[in-house]
C-alpha cells in the first residue's frame, strides 16, 4: 500500500470516529445529559482535528511539489472527513437547541 492511500485510511478512521461520536452526542443531549453529549462533541473535535491533520500534511506536500496522483481512497476519504466536519457542526446547534428548551 502506498503512503497516499495509507493517509487515507487513516483520514477514514478519525473522521469516522469524529463522525460516531458527534452523532451519539446528539442522542445523549436528548436525555438532558448535557455534560456527556459536551465531552462527546469535545471528542469528535479531537478526532476530527487527526483527520485534518493527515490532511494538512498531504496539501502541505502537494504544495511543495512533492505530491503524488490522486486516488480514489484519497478523495473517499475528504468525503468522509468534510461530512463528518458538518455533522459534528451540526451536532453542536442541536445540542444547544436541547439545552434551551
Amino acid at each position: 500500500m502506498d503512503k497516499v492511500t495509507e493517509i487515507a485510511f487513516q483520514i477514514i478512521l478519525y473522521a469516522g470516529n469524529g463522525r460516531s461520536s458527534a452523532m451519539e452526542a446528539i442522542q445523549i443531549a436528548k436525555e438532558n445529559d448535557f455534560e456527556e453529549a459536551d465531552r462527546l462533541i469535545k471528542e469528535a473535535t479531537e478526532e476530527l482535528g487527526k483527520a485534518h491533520n493527515y490532511q494538512t500534511k498531504l496539501l502541505q506536500e502537494e504544495a511543495s511539489g512533492e505530491g503524488s496522483s490522486v486516488n480514489v481512497i484519497l478523495i473517499h476519504s475528504q468525503d468522509h472527513l468534510m461530512t463528518a466536519m458538518t455533522v459534528r457542526d451540526l451536532a453542536i446547534e442541536i445540542i444547544e437547541i436541547y439545552r434551551n428548551k
